[in-house]
């Protein structure tokens, strides 16, 4: 029997009706066709998908299950190795992790591998979550600092090890970037707190409030603990650095996604959080997080809404899908376009950005194409909102309270595969040691530091580092 080529489709909103609301836009698959587009698989006995898998996941087998329609078994599966797959099934890169190593690529388009991923994690969270199986108590306890993807990964698989975890978060509500950073339309809120319910089943405590480096130390935690895992994440954020950027409409997208999503601005006027949007809106950058500002504008009622980016559409780094769901939307891109000066009224509102046109010169360290100026090239862009989506840098918090701990240049905590720091018994993982990342990425540093804090838990041995 011939293999399909294509995935089947995904049903979602039609771009005119999910621009204005803030619901998921992919309905997800129905059961048949899961089952469908899980016998495209074939069942590879070398399991590529797998490599590319920073979690671990068994792929060919839990599509397997779907395949037979064994969901149950199928969420089994999952579960044994990722706690947060309702998460991942929705924000994860798959495109360039596992469906980008399947075998059927080479023909065609790959398994539909997150979207699979999804199906059993909306499956298993309507159907009932199972309550999980716990090791007998090890009579260790282990504090976790930050409740983003890196600590609530890294916090399950010490729980399900038998440890005693808390979590120590610094918002009033768990999740982190999951929570706070990503909208609501392509990460529902209600999702990331069924995860959050997962782990707390497990016997997670987490305590909210609590601003470690400044309510409590590391030192503090580690007189209690017997190991401690820092996953604070990437939460300082980058700016253009051009004059007029301190005018009033110029956000940050750390602070306008944050604002909307962990004070409910979304739901303004059941909230009264309103976030200042005009008519006119200028996103910088052309990554995830800038795709998330421009479309969450437009939902805020912007009748325009940019993206500006310097090099071209080829260097987005973006992920495909993000894209292309911006374009259906009307976003406008402008591409190999510069911001260089910021301009505003005599009572200090944003009205203008001024821009120069760029052309491609060779690569730099990142292996992009150098964006270069072009001469006389300015132009004046009428806006009323700018977003700075340019990246973030590691949370600095912790690096500048404990004296001790080994940093890198750009701040974050210097670590070796493992999350193991230079200071026994502290680990660190996520974005607050790689600079910002993917969600998965921060997933599998969760998971590669629990079982190295379980080794240190029960040796006591410590790594010299050199």
């Amino acid at each position: 029997m011939a293999v399909r080529k294509n995935k089947y489709e995904m049903p979602e909103q039609k771009p005119k009706n999910r621009i204005n609301n803030f619901n998921e836009v992919p309905y997800g698959y129905d059961e048949q066709t899961a089952i469908d587009e899980a016998k495209r698989c074939l069942q590879c006995k070398n399991k590529p998908c797998m490599q590319g898998c920073p979690v671990e996941i068994d792929i060919p087998g839990f599509i397997k299950c779907i395949a037979d329609g064994d969901f149950d078994k199928a969420a089994d599966v999952i579960k044994s190795k990722n706690s947060l797959p309702a998460v991942s099934g929705r924000v994860c890169p798959y495109e360039e992790q596992c469906e980008g190593l399947c075998t059927i690529k080479k023909i065609g388009e790959p398994v539909g591998i997150g979207r699979l991923e999804r199906f059993i994690a909306d499956y298993e969270r309507k159907k009932g979550v199972k309550k999980p199986i716990k090791k007998k108590s090890t009579g260790k306890k282990t504090a976790i600092i930050g409740s983003g993807p890196a600590g609530l990964t890294c916090a399950g698989d010490l729980a399900k090890m038998g440890h005693e975890v808390t979590v120590f978060e610094a918002f009033h509500a768990p999740g982190g970037v999951l929570m706070y950073g990503i909208p609501e339309f392509r990460l529902p809120k209600e999702i990331v707190n069924a995860e959050v319910d997962y782990i707390k089943k497990l016997g997670v405590e987490i305590k909210y409030d609590v601003v470690v480096g400044k309510t409590i130390s590391t030192e503090e935690l580690l007189d209690e603990y017997d190991s401690v895992f820092i996953a604070t994440g990437a939460g300082l954020p980058r700016f253009l650095n051009i004059p007029g950027e301190n005018l009033d409409g110029v956000y940050s997208a750390n602070e306008f996604l944050t604002r909307i999503n962990m004070m409910k601005a979304y739901k303004f006027p059941e909230y009264d959080t309103p976030v200042k949007i005009g008519e006119v809106v200028a996103t910088f950058g052309a990554g995830n997080v800038a795709m998330d500002s421009a479309r969450t504008a437009l939902r805020l009622g912007a009748k325009k809404s940019y993206i500006i980016y310097r090099r071209s559409d080829v260097e987005m780094p973006a992920r495909n899908e993000e894209i292309q769901h911006a374009k259906e939307e009307g976003i406008i891109f402008k591409l190999l376009t510069n911001p260089i000066e910021f301009k505003g009224n005599d009572k200090g509102y944003l009205t203008q950005v001024k821009c120069i046109k760029m052309k491609l010169g060779d690569p730099d360290e990142s292996g992009r194409r150098r964006p270069i100026p072009i001469p006389d090239s300015e132009e004046i862009i009428n806006i009323d909102t700018a977003i700075i989506a340019i990246g973030q840098s590691p949370n600095p918090l912790i690096p500048q309270t404990m004296k001790k701990l080994k940093i890198q240049k750009w701040g974050n905590i210097e670590t070796d595969e493992d999350g193991r720091t230079n200071i026994p018994g502290v680990f660190a993982g996520g974005d607050i040691a790689t600079g910002a990342a993917t969600v998965i990425l921060a997933m599998g540093a969760g998971k590669r530091s629990a079982r190295a804090m379980d080794e240190y838990m029960k040796t006591k041995i410590w790594p010299i580092k050199k």
